[in-house]
């Protein structure tokens, strides 16, 4: 049986994250709560997905015209429960196939935990099933309430529970599936009735169980897969949940990670085999590493390309290519629109930003390169700046292919030096170098005998200066 109808829970106030911002914004592993929700959805490929917003309802919608524009959003202005909320996504469905509905604040739920619900669901031809795991520390879940044949009863929200049902284990993980039509007959139904004088969709369950419909309690084995987040701590061990899965993860596709608790990986990163990983580094975004790469230690890679035999030590990278067996660092800072290419080299406290690196070329130390394009096997001295901002604009540098840019050069852009060319140590060059030649834009040396003599008489310079002159 196939998921007609996904309704996603996503207006909740949130207001234990004490945070602008709405709680299912807030981001692990590479997507938001709710993201990680609709990823997990999208195995179910659904008909059609409702997300009732709420708290921060701009921001939310903008969010999920970026991560799942065919979605559609309904507000519920005011908070009057679960069920109140599920009433208001109904509207306008002819529900007649299996309707879903969970939370979007679980971010640890997986698509195939979900396909396995929904299969164990029609399985059983049942009107409704809830999602329920053994929660070893049950406090502010629902309880799960079975009778003398095992089946279940109802579901009681904690604060309406008995002190005797509040040591059940077995909880409401708050993710539904329904027999459309029987969700549509019985959700009206629904009163506010209880310590919170809301409307709780779990009533549902206690209503088609007493018009004698089936329904089932379907335990899932990881528990960790229904936790919520309803705080920054929460958000902060979900997190550490989901480094450890996919850590996991990498590791058996082939991955060395030399240290899995300070190794964090985006869910949405992907990574070859015989990829090594040292410890205190983290892959974000989309970055992709190709196989017999080398990352860290203590290395960041955001939305990065690293390709086959690349080495990034100790550096920052982001929005960058790094080619073929380069090398780069440490402490090197690859900034938006680098590419390097293969086999070069981008090294010790070089920053790099929206530059291209051809093959084989160097960028060896202490260097700033931005906004340039640097030809083949061209080796760019220590202390090299290119000057790209004239405090108003950005202009481009072009340095050819082998060239040789002394140490301490400033190439105060728009500048081009030409094939084969070289600059002179401690050369500011504000014109074009031919290809060929060498360009020197600095003063003739002039040395002043006696200056500290003169000057800083009496001073341990002035003192080695007369006794050098004695040894004469």
């Amino acid at each position: 049986m196939s998921v007609q109808t996904v309704i996603v829970l996503a207006a909740g106030e949130g207001t234990r994250m004490k945070s602008s911002k709405a709680k299912v914004l807030h981001s692990i592993a590479g997507r938001s709560l709710l993201g990680h929700v609709l990823h997990a959805v999208k195995q179910l490929d659904a008909e059609e997905i409702r997300i009732v917003v709420g708290s921060g309802r701009e921001q939310v919608e903008e969010h999920i015209s970026l991560i799942a524009p065919h979605a559609r959003t309904v507000f519920q202005a005011e908070r009057n429960g679960t069920g109140h909320a599920a009433q208001l996504a109904l509207a306008g469905i002819n529900a007649q196939g299996t309707v879903l509905v969970l939370a979007g604040d679980t971010p640890m739920l997986t698509g195939d935990s979900l396909a396995a619900f929904i299969a164990a669901h029609a399985a059983g031809n049942f009107s409704a099933s809830v999602l329920t795991a053994e929660h070893p520390e049950p406090t502010g879940y629902g309880r799960i309430i079975r009778d003398d044949a095992d089946e279940l009863l109802k579901i009681v929200e904690e604060k309406d529970a008995t002190d005797e049902e509040r040591f059940i284990f077995e909880v409401n993980s708050g993710v539904y599936a329904f027999n459309g039509a029987a969700l549509a007959a019985s959700i009206g139904k629904l009163t506010n009735s209880n310590a919170q004088g809301e409307l709780y969709l779990t009533d549902v369950i206690g209503i088609l169980k007493n018009e004698g419909a089936s329904v089932a309690a379907i335990m899932i084995e990881d528990f960790t897969e229904i936790l919520g987040v309803n705080d920054r701590v929460q958000l902060a061990e979900s997190a550490a949940i989901l480094r450890d899965r996919i850590n996991d993860h990498w590791m058996r596709s082939g991955v060395t990670i030399i240290d899995p608790t300070t190794t964090w990986i985006d869910a949405t990163a992907s990574i070859a085999r015989d990829v090594t990983i040292h410890p205190g580094s983290a892959i974000y975004g989309d970055t992709a590493i190709a196989s017999g790469a080398s990352i860290g230690p203590r290395t960041t890679l955001t939305d990065c390309v690293v390709k086959e035999g690349a080495s990034v030590l100790e550096s920052i990278a982001s929005h960058s290519v790094i080619g073929e067996s380069a090398t780069v660092g440490p402490f090197t800072y690859l900034r938006a629109g680098t590419v390097l290419g293969d086999a070069t080299k981008a090294g010790a406290f070089v920053e790099m930003k929206n530059a291209t690196l051809g093959t084989g070329s160097k960028v060896p130390h202490l260097s700033y390169v931005g906004d340039a394009t640097i030809g083949e096997e061209t080796n760019i001295g220590a202390a090299t700046i290119f000057v790209n901002y004239d405090g108003v604009d950005k202009h481009h540098t072009n340095v050819g292919d082998h060239v040789r840019i002394g140490s301490d050069t400033m190439l105060v852009a728009p500048v081009t030096v030409g094939d084969g060319a070289y600059t002179a140590a401690g050369s500011v060059i504000t014109e074009d170098v031919p290809a060929g030649a060498i360009g020197v834009g600095r003063a003739k040396q002039k040395n002043v005998l006696g200056w500290v003599l003169r000057k800083r008489a009496g001073s341990k310079s002035a003192q080695a200066a007369e006794a050098s002159e004695k040894k004469g």
